[in-house]
């Protein structure tokens, strides 16, 4: 797997010569760190950005021009996604994640709309039932930046569980999604095993001049509290509501934490089914 594509090499090259030059110290290469890891991130995050940027502009100002918002969005975000593979701002097996994610979110929306989980306020002409097709693309972010990291920070790891395990506990998680409507929620069981499969596990992943590392129990956590501020922005602006947003936005329960936890075990296994996971060497 190349680290980069070929844009994303010349910009690293760019960022080396200049980045080269500045004095170095502890504090000044931990400055560096810092900075060189938000940039990447922000990269990372470059088609859910767009995509929850294009939602909020809408949501503050949409002309009455006759399109519906959701028609809209879907629209745009089949543009960004070719825009992005046209331009190498993203590589062909990243789409391809980005694809499994749309499948496998539509999926879960059409059950939860019909469930009453949550519901789409506004029109749309390109739906299924009660869901716009742009809602899958929004699953696709989270896919396009799950895969985009391990390339653009080179991530690696020890400790990793067995494959086969990560694919039996996700296929239950998902499972979980559905069935809790109609016997119990096992998501408790569900959380103990994430714990005791990845409790030993650790991402080694390089920002600029050095290695860093993270218990992969805290990442899942960090990017699900992304998602969930990010799915904060996307209720206040309407793009889905929950039952109790529909007389007046309020703030996404901290119960939604947990189930985007969860999903970030599915996420990492769908990841690792077109980039599998790759061993950490203390050399490397």
């Amino acid at each position: 797997m190349n680290q980069f594509t070929s844009l994303e090499e010349r910009i690293d090259n760019a960022a080396h010569q200049l980045l080269a030059r500045l004095p170095r110290g502890r504090v000044a290469d931990g400055v560096v760190e810092f900075l060189v890891f938000g940039l990447k991130q922000a990269w990372a995050c470059l088609f859910g950005g767009l995509m929850l940027g294009m939602i909020l502009v809408t949501r503050l100002w949409w002309p009455d021009i006759g399109i519906a918002r959701y028609d809209a969005w879907f629209v745009a975000a089949l543009v960004i996604q070719i825009g992005m593979l046209v331009f190498r701002l993203e590589t062909l097996n990243e789409a391809k994640v980005i694809l499994i994610f749309h499948l496998v979110g539509t999926g879960m929306e059409l059950f939860k709309t019909a469930a009453g989980s949550w519901i789409y306020p506004e029109d749309a002409m390109l739906r299924i039932g009660g869901v716009p097709l742009f809602s899958g693309f929004m699953y696709a972010c989270v896919g396009s930046y799950m895969a985009r990291i391990q390339r653009i920070f080179d991530i690696r790891f020890s400790h990793y569980p067995p494959v086969w395990a990560t694919i039996v506990l996700a296929v239950a998680i998902y499972a979980n999604f559905f069935t809790h409507h109609f016997i119990a929620d096992f998501r408790w069981v569900l959380f103990a095993a994430v714990v005791l499969l990845y409790w030993r596990s650790q991402m080694h992943y390089r920002v600029f001049r050095f290695r860093h590392r993270m218990p992969m129990l805290l990442a899942f956590l960090l990017v699900a509290l992304f998602i969930w501020i990010g799915e904060n922005i996307g209720t206040w602006s309407r793009a889905w509501i929950y039952p109790n947003q529909s007389d007046g936005w309020a703030m996404v329960s901290w119960g939604k934490l947990g189930s985007w936890y969860l999903l970030m075990l599915i996420s990492v296994v769908l990841v690792t089914l077109v980039h599998p996971p790759k061993a950490y060497q203390q050399d490397v």
